[in-house]
């Protein structure tokens, strides 16, 4: 859907989709607040759950089955794609898109019942698990509830009098933040799914659509009730200011410019220089690194069609360099088929599900446990210099005794021979893979294969 909603922002101009502003009667959201960060959130992983395409079913109930594997895996958080029903009027093919919602407090009956849900979330919980669900308080579908209840919630369009239609996508229009009651429904509605199904937090969909003093309040009332994690979708690099309310934010300038690198076969300063400025911003706020999610796949193609041989290397960056990474239903069990958005169409197995399976247990287990890979001042980040700067990154995470050394080959150069010619790195490690001892005071030359990454824990 990101797709097609930038396509018209480009051609209708930036104004269009800009967020609108306004005034709260109560207390002043318009000023700068401060909201801190959940510690568990400092070191969990994101895993995107598709309900209608993760099994046959495409239930909660049959979703649950998954809950202890996805565990033994390292999943620290679940990310529900919207769970609320899907409007009819103006249904975008069979059974709609997730993100028209018709009733923000209530159930997709294509998924179950709400005591499904709350059964799910209490399971997640017991195995160790946080839950957040997608929330799109940007526009609703046409026949949400509001339609008929509160039009008043909604923008008129000034040319045919009739709700505005989101940016050129016609099965959805847009909300009223400027109406003081829109504002208190939407912000009831999410609480309820705190209080309801003690849910651990919102993914926000187009978060920078959104005005910046809405969710200064919703944050701030609803984490009165329990303190949640805050992950908005918007790039912190294009929309600096949000990252006062949400604790992580999209990357999507390293992910543009990371599939440019690999199919225009770029320069690695290009992909440097991005990281420079997202290390430039200077907070304490994450962001999220991933190679695909929900509109990658459908929209612009599997992981494999962006970044090919790459693909793992980024992945293992997403994973281990300061941040929170985001992992999409079917990654981990080698899917190479685009997903459709509106139709029914169950995720597959690829023929190397066993490899991915055990290469994404590994990541993710080793950035739930090694304290080195926290996103907080606790943890540093450490760029290495080699002697192959044009084709190699390669770093350090350090937290007080712990630390963990990624290399990657980025580049199709075979038989690699380079030495990492920096002091900082010194002392023993141990292989992540293959469990190797190797001693970098004595010995830091590398022969790397295409696009091969390495990762090592300091012993």
């Amino acid at each position: 859907m990101r797709l097609l909603i930038m396509i018209f922002c480009m051609l209708a101009g930036m104004s269009a989709c800009s967020p609108r502003t306004s005034n709260d009667t109560t207390k002043n959201y318009n000023t700068p607040m401060k909201f801190e960060t959940p510690q568990w959130a400092r070191q969990t992983s994101i895993y995107e759950v598709n309900v209608r395409q993760y099994t046959p079913a495409g239930t909660f109930r049959a979703f649950m089955s998954e809950l202890p594997r996805l565990r033994d895996m390292g999943v620290g958080t679940l990310w529900f794609m919207p769970i609320t029903p899907i409007a009819e009027m103006n249904r975008k093919g069979t059974l709609g898109s997730y993100y028209a919602c018709s009733d923000y407090t209530s159930i997709n009956p294509e998924f179950g019942t709400l005591e499904d849900f709350k059964e799910l979330v209490k399971q997640a919980h017991e195995l160790g698990m946080k839950v957040i669900i997608d929330w799109v308080a940007n526009h609703t579908g046409w026949g949400h509830r509001w339609t008929t209840e509160h039009p008043d919630y909604y923008l008129r369009d000034a040319a045919t009098g009739d709700f505005k239609i989101a940016s050129g996508m016609d099965d959805i229009i847009e909300l009223n933040f400027a109406n003081p009651a829109l504002r208190t429904a939407m912000i009831d509605a999410m609480r309820f799914w705190v209080e309801e199904c003690d849910i651990d937090g919102f993914r926000c969909d187009l978060a920078f659509w959104v005005e910046l003093p809405f969710w200064r309040e919703a944050r701030d009332k609803i984490d009165a009730v329990k303190p949640l994690f805050w992950f908005g979708e918007y790039d912190e690099l294009e929309k600096p200011e949000y990252a006062e309310v949400f604790d992580a934010s999209y990357t999507w300038t390293w992910m543009h410019r990371a599939k440019d690198f690999y199919q225009q076969h770029g320069q690695l300063d290009t992909l440097l220089q991005v990281l420079d400025r997202y290390d430039g911003l200077k907070n304490d706020r994450m962001r999220s690194w991933f190679t695909t999610n929900h509109d990658e796949n459908s929209w612009n193609g599997t992981e494999f069609e962006k970044y090919g041989e790459m693909a793992r290397s980024l992945a293992v960056f997403s994973a281990t360099w300061p941040g929170v990474p985001l992992i999409y239903s079917g990654q981990e069990i080698g899917n190479r088929k685009r997903i459709q958005f509106f139709e029914k169409d169950t995720i597959l197995s690829g023929p190397d599900a066993e490899s991915f399976s055990a290469f994404y247990t590994s990541l993710l287990q080793l950035k739930k446990s090694n304290p080195a890979l926290r996103s907080d001042s606790s943890a540093s980040v450490i760029r290495l210099q080699t002697s192959a700067p044009g084709e190699v990154l390669a770093f350090l995470r350090v937290q007080e005794r712990n630390s963990v050394l990624v290399v990657l080959n980025l580049s199709s150069q075979a038989d690699l021979h380079f030495e990492i010619v920096d002091p900082r790195l010194s002392g023993r490690y141990r292989n992540l893979y293959s469990g190797a001892s190797n001693d970098f005071r004595s010995d830091k030359s590398f022969e790397m294969q295409p696009w091969e990454h390495l990762i090592y824990t300091a012993e």
